[in-house]
């Protein structure tokens, strides 16, 4: 360790005053804030991260502050972080929609650390983020879901109304100006198939 004294000259006398008998400068230290503060929000968390000098990253602990961007920083959110890793995440329920917010962080020697003490850093610069809202369902994409759950069991009955209507057809259709008995085998592939195009058609639009 050090000792520390200060001289100085009083009425043209020299006196030494001890300030500190044992000075360690390990149990002393002040960092630089934290650098590069980062953010990204997606609907369920906001991240945030930074960067420290790469000797320090396994030795730090961190205190997080955010507060909505229109607010004085005395009436800010303090979060002591138990990891070491330079980066935290705030859930989304922690937010207000539509609320723009402001992070900083600030850095120190972990209390876990024996070889070193420090106080405090100053905060770092600041990281504005909003939360993202999980984006609504288009009312034309619900419309168009709801036309097709709709129209396919509609096709369904349709097909089968066509079918015994062929049915009945081919027992009591009357003969035709040339003689001729309409054919089942005939009529009804040419009606489905009239009616599968129409389907196609119809979806293709619905799409």
């Amino acid at each position: 360790g050090y000792r520390v004294s200060l001289q100085g000259n009083f009425f043209g006398r020299n006196h030494t005053y001890m300030a500190f008998p044992e000075y360690s400068p390990r149990k002393h230290i002040k960092l630089d804030p934290p650098l590069n503060i980062q953010s990204n929000t997606t609907a369920s968390k906001c991240q945030i991260w930074w960067s420290v000098p790469w000797y320090l990253a396994e030795i730090l602990q961190y205190e997080l502050q955010y507060k909505e961007y229109s607010m004085s920083w005395e009436v800010a959110w303090n979060k002591t972080l138990p990891s070491s890793l330079p980066q935290v995440e705030i859930e989304a329920t922690e937010l207000q929609s539509g609320i723009a917010y402001a992070a900083r962080v600030r850095c120190k020697v972990s209390e876990n650390e024996n070889s070193y003490h420090s106080q405090w850093s100053e905060w770092s610069q600041t990281t504005v983020f909003q939360r993202a809202d999980v984006p609504k369902v288009s009312e034309k994409i619900l419309n168009t879901k709801t036309m097709q759950y709709f129209f396919i069991p509609l096709s369904f009955v349709t097909l089968l109304y066509l079918f015994w209507n062929c049915k009945l057809s081919s027992r009591y259709c009357p003969f035709l100006t040339l003689g001729q008995k309409t054919s089942p085998a005939l009529t009804f592939p040419h009606q489905l198939l009239s009616f599968s195009h129409s389907i196609v058609c119809t979806m293709g639009i619905l799409r």
